[in-house]
């Protein structure tokens, strides 16, 4: 089950940087059909259930699983984002963060970018604090992709399932 997920972080440099995500991916956020979010390395404070991940991993766990099986299709699939930070962008700049950024996705989702997903994600900067071009915008991205996997699994973490017979149970529904 998906739903909507946010999350935030400083930079060393006290650069801020925040995402915001609708999860409806067809890949699985989870390992396996466990507790464990992919995205657990990047878990602050138990946000998102504090489970780590598992000891061993076992060829089951890697298998892929998309929701819908061999009926899935890419009207039903996306996930969907934007990332914002105070950092002063130029466009070019901001495509870049974006990029960067997109790799939360990886990080979340398994298998990620699949030909029945819509992903996306956008970049937008309001101009308060310069940062170095090169290595700033380096280490603001890679802050931006690890504040996107926890995005990912904090909305997966706190969705509700839909309220009619047959609807995906939340992950809370599955494992609370």
């Amino acid at each position: 089950k998906g739903g909507l997920g946010s999350a935030s972080a400083v930079t060393p440099d006290g650069v801020k940087v925040a995402a915001i995500v609708a999860v409806n991916a067809v890949g699985s956020v989870t390992v396996g059909n466990g507790p464990w979010f992919w995205a657990a390395p990047f878990e602050v404070n138990g946000e998102f259930g504090g489970r780590g991940l598992p000891d061993k991993f076992t060829d089951d766990m890697l298998r892929m699983r998309i929701k819908g099986g061999p009926a899935a299709n890419a009207r039903e699939n996306t996930t969907i984002g934007a990332v914002v930070t105070d950092a002063v962008l130029t466009k070019p700049q901001a495509k870049r963060l974006a990029m960067i950024a997109h790799t939360g996705f990886a990080r979340a989702i398994y298998p990620v970018h699949a030909p029945t997903d819509g992903d996306v994600l956008f970049a937008a900067a309001t101009g308060e604090k310069p940062i170095d071009p090169l290595v700033g915008l380096t280490e603001l991205g890679t802050v931006a992709a690890n504040v996107v996997a926890r995005a990912i699994a904090r909305g997966v973490y706190s969705a509700a399932a839909l309220p009619f017979p047959g609807a995906q149970p939340s992950w809370k529904d599955r494992f609370g």
